[in-house]
């Protein structure tokens, strides 16, 4: 049974090789980013910063 397995297993080893390919790869990516601002203020907020348009 030894034997046999060993005979097998020797049948079975190879070589494996890598090449690399001739062209690049290229990767397209189409990526849609969409941003939303929702800001709030409060009264005293909102009233300083109109009273100082500067200030940012």
């Amino acid at each position: 049974m030894g034997i046999l397995g060993l005979a097998m297993a020797g049948g079975l080893g190879g070589c494996v090789t890598v090449n690399a390919p001739d062209k690049p790869i290229v990767i397209n990516l189409n990526i849609s980013i969409t941003q939303e601002v929702v800001y709030r203020l409060d009264g005293e907020a909102k009233s300083l910063i109109q009273q100082n348009p500067g200030i940012f």
